[in-house]
């Protein structure tokens, strides 16, 4: 099925949708060739598309290039459990970030990926290529599997028939094993990543539950391997998941992040 074809059965959503996914963390600007490319659009359907987005403030012109434009930024902050979560948070992650001298995340789950809301890096940690905002598929990620373990089985069954893709030497890419392994963190409250997200990365994590049930996030510290044993950094990890998850539930935010 060519392009027009497919822009002819598409809502209007899904297409705007299309174009905004097309840019990607290191892109300042697109032409419309090029996001119709990277979307699988019509260019003709791109270029009015871009032209109602650009009009609306979505989108903004930068030369010959468009760009995400102010407007997106300001709805993204509107959005009610994001900015709820980072209210909550902020003070715990503050002060796990000062005890572990790591880089600390909050992440919630969206489908089969977590979406990471939170970064606080750490001065003296490595860097790592993780960013707010940014998406991971849940399998690869200590976060997201902290996040699975509590989840319905239906949602990780949705995510092993999606395909669990290799995106380090340690991602775990067999549904058994990842069932299993799930199954364990929910024994231990605690999730271990060793180089599933990308080489060298390392990670340890724990669910933030305000009350029995799914978790609302999940709480995380990430470093490169070799800088500090993650074992170690599982009890502070949990622990502050634990006290950010009482925080939640005696908070009045609790009503919007259910």
């Amino acid at each position: 099925m060519c392009a027009s074809e497919r822009d002819t059965r598409e809502s209007m959503i899904g297409r705007v949708s299309r174009v905004f996914e097309a840019f990607g963390p290191e892109d300042d600007g697109l032409g419309v060739r090029e996001i119709a490319r990277r979307s699988g659009l019509a260019t003709s359907t791109v270029s009015r598309i871009v032209r109602e987005l650009v009009e609306h403030r979505f989108l903004e012109q930068a030369g010959r290039e468009v760009r995400i434009g102010l407007r997106f930024f300001e709805l993204g902050e509107q959005a009610a459990r994001p900015h709820q979560l980072r209210r909550l948070a902020m003070a715990n992650m503050s002060d796990l970030r000062s005890a572990t001298r790591q880089t600390v995340h909050l992440a919630v789950l969206d489908g089969t990926e977590v979406v990471y809301v939170i970064k606080l890096r750490s001065r003296s940690a490595p860097p790592l290529g993780s960013r707010v905002g940014g998406r991971m598929p849940a399998h690869a990620t200590g976060v997201g599997k902290a996040l699975l373990a509590h989840a319905p089985a239906a949602v990780v069954e949705r995510v092993i028939d999606a395909g669990l893709p290799r995106l380090g030497p340690g991602t775990i890419t067999d549904g058994k094993r990842l069932r299993e392994q799930l199954a364990e963190i929910r024994a231990t409250g605690i999730a271990y990543e060793n180089e599933e997200s990308g080489p060298g990365v390392v990670c340890v994590a724990a669910p933030v539950t305000p009350r029995a049930g799914t978790p609302i996030a999940g709480l995380s510290i990430s470093t490169r391997l070799g800088e500090v044993d993650t074992a170690s950094l599982g009890p502070a990890v949990r622990t502050a998941a634990i006290a950010l998850g009482r925080q939640a539930a005696r908070g009045a935010a609790w009503a919007g992040l259910r």
